[in-house]
């Protein structure tokens, strides 16, 4: 556990910086990854924003465990459970990789939100197979 904390600490130099090349937004934005900057990121950095996505989620879940949201399709609280059910079985590796294959097989779609593209084509397909 210690060297888990003490590699996510190291790398929070390395994720400042890609959120600061992704661009600053005012408080009113969300900046969005798209396939542009994902196609010409290093591998580091593509794992980087995915220990990122993957640290998001796992707050929202430490939030709501006092309240759970059920993984009913009608609970509209959270996508937690759909996003744990649709990733299960994949590591960061198989997704950088199915992203990569996605937009290597998709040029003309690089404008495509990132976060899009790991809930179509990583977690639906993923709560299909899982069902």
């Amino acid at each position: 556990m210690a060297m888990k904390l003490k590699w996510r600490l190291a790398m929070t130099p390395l994720w400042a910086a890609v959120t600061l090349a992704v661009g600053s937004a005012r408080a009113d934005e969300i900046p969005l990854v798209t396939g542009q900057q994902w196609t010409q990121s290093t591998e580091q950095v593509k794992r980087v924003y995915l220990i990122g996505m993957t640290d998001a989620f796992q707050v929202e879940a430490a939030y709501q465990a006092g309240n759970p949201p059920s993984d009913a399709p009608s609970d509209a609280q959270s996508v937690i459970p759909r996003i744990a059910t649709g990733l299960k079985g994949q590591t960061l590796d198989s997704v950088r990789e199915g992203l990569d294959r996605w937009y290597a097989a998709n040029p003309t779609r690089l404008q495509r939100p990132v976060i899009e593209t790991i809930w179509f084509e990583i977690v639906v397909p993923g709560n299909k197979t899982s069902k």
